[in-house]
């Protein structure tokens, strides 16, 4: 590739592309109608995406049930569950508050998009409300929405991903302990990790 392949600005890029189509336009709202809110509040699963000083961040989040809690109109939040301590979305919301989520529902081609401003809130109230198994999370995640759309299915539809015959034999992708055992700089037996790992996830699921 050289530099002439290179996209440089917006006039040249978008001399590559027809206009937005009309619906793609008028789907965006500042706000969650009543469609928006069922599909939301039906994703067991979405992508964090945040950014900061340190760079950028996506993540993932899921919960048994809907992985948010729509508020109002306007407002969801997110418990912040145990992981492995990096906090990494979090340290980017302290200094760039900006977010953006990407909603998925199981069996469903569809998508929702949401953006907007995040805030982190420690109130015990609110943490006690999305206690699991009697175990409360350290921080709760609040959204003010500023855009929300939905996706169409294409690129679900092009990967086939919630086709039963395209899921992937856990021996053709590595395991957790063999990828952490590639990148570490010490003695890190693979097999004893991931021999304990399922233990470990349950107990330390939330």
């Amino acid at each position: 590739m050289n530099n002439e392949e290179i996209i440089r600005d917006l006039d040249q890029l978008e001399a590559l592309y027809d206009d937005a189509t009309p619906r793609s336009i008028t789907k965006e709202i500042g706000y969650l109608n009543s469609e928006y809110r069922n599909f939301v509040e039906a994703a067991r699963f979405m992508a964090v995406a945040t950014v900061g000083d340190e760079g950028l961040d996506c993540s993932p989040r899921g919960e048994q049930d809907s992985v948010v809690r729509v508020v109002n109109e306007t407002t969801i939040q997110f418990a912040d569950r145990r992981g492995n301590n990096r906090l990494d979305t979090l340290r980017n919301i302290i200094r760039d508050n900006r977010i953006g989520l990407l909603f998925l529902v199981p069996g469903v081609s569809e998508t929702m998009r949401i953006n907007g401003r995040a805030r982190i809130s420690i109130d015990p109230e609110l943490l006690a409300a999305f206690a699991v198994q009697d175990k409360t999370p350290k921080t709760v995640v609040e959204v003010t929405i500023e855009q929300a759309y939905f996706q169409c299915s294409k690129a679900l539809v092009r990967s086939g991903l919630w086709d039963p015959e395209n899921q992937t034999g856990r021996a053709e992708v590595p395991t957790a302990g063999q990828m952490l055992e590639a990148t570490a700089g010490d003695d890190f037996d693979s097999d004893r990790y991931d021999a304990a790992l399922q233990k470990q996830r349950l107990d330390e699921l939330w």
